[in-house]
């Protein structure tokens, strides 16, 4: 399987980059393909809600930043894993503008391919998930009707995983079918 693991941390040895690491180990283990890109070291702009892609672009965004790397990784994935820290009560806006983006190609159909979705987040609150778990339901659940392989949430602060968390999440990566 064919697994895309779009990183919405800034930091690159945070808790959401150790979450990362643990369910690639597993992934690995169960020999899946992967791909991480860390969105916060990429330009990818926010939509500009132009309709290009759906008048004339034929599925292609007007605009030519780094989306243009995640695009064919998003057409050739079976699954998408979203990871994130949680910022006011939501995604990163890395994260948000990515997802925003996906409308050229998602809308008004998603790839033949893709079919499941995952998400790891983590917060220093335990009570802060609502916001991204909206947009997990109604945008990939949902909209797009991909099958819910799993959340995990961690409450840490950085840097600070709990290790039975990473196991738990490691576990969660072998058992991707």
């Amino acid at each position: 399987m064919k697994i895309l693991i779009l990183n919405g941390s800034p930091r690159p040895k945070g808790n959401t980059k150790q979450m990362i690491d643990a369910f690639c180990e597993g992934l690995r283990s169960a020999g899946h393909e992967f791909e991480v890109l860390d969105l916060c070291r990429l330009n990818i702009r926010g939509c500009l809600a132009c309709e290009y892609c759906h008048a004339r672009g034929h599925g292609q965004c007007v605009q030519k930043d780094d989306m243009q790397r995640v695009y064919p990784l998003l057409e050739g994935a079976d699954m998408l894993v979203l990871a994130s820290p949680i910022y006011y009560h939501g995604l990163t806006g890395q994260m948000k503008c990515c997802i925003d983006r996906f409308y050229a190609m998602l809308y008004p159909k998603k790839p033949m391919k893709l079919s499941r979705i995952a998400m790891l987040l983590v917060s220093g609150d335990p009570d802060m998930y609502d916001g991204a778990l909206f947009s997990y339901r109604g945008d990939f659940l949902d909209y797009l009707g991909l099958k819910d392989m799993g959340v995990i949430t961690v409450q840490a602060y950085d840097p600070g995983v709990p290790a039975e968390k990473l196991e738990e999440i490691r576990r969660f990566g072998e058992s991707v079918r």
